[in-house]
């Protein structure tokens, strides 16, 4: 899941350094709000890295748990 999260925060870097050179046309246009909105989406992808990194240690926690034999009593044969 952390791939997903990165790729979200490049997608909106990129997006808004491409907008960037064109910041007055688009003001002209009444389209200036998407250089912050692009920002936006960059800063918001902090928490989601955050909760992905959180999400992906817990799955492999419970695969590992999943994996191993359960330590139960044994009987002696």
């Amino acid at each position: 899941m952390v791939p997903f999260a990165i790729g979200g925060m490049v997608v909106w870097a990129v997006v808004g350094l491409v907008l960037l050179p064109f910041r007055d046309t688009l003001d002209a246009h009444g389209h200036g709000d998407w250089l912050a909105i692009c920002l936006a989406g960059f800063l918001w992808g902090f928490p989601g890295l955050a909760v992905m990194i959180r999400h992906d240690a817990n799955r492999r926690r419970r695969r590992r748990a999943a994996a191993e034999p359960a330590a139960g009593p044994t009987t002696p044969v």
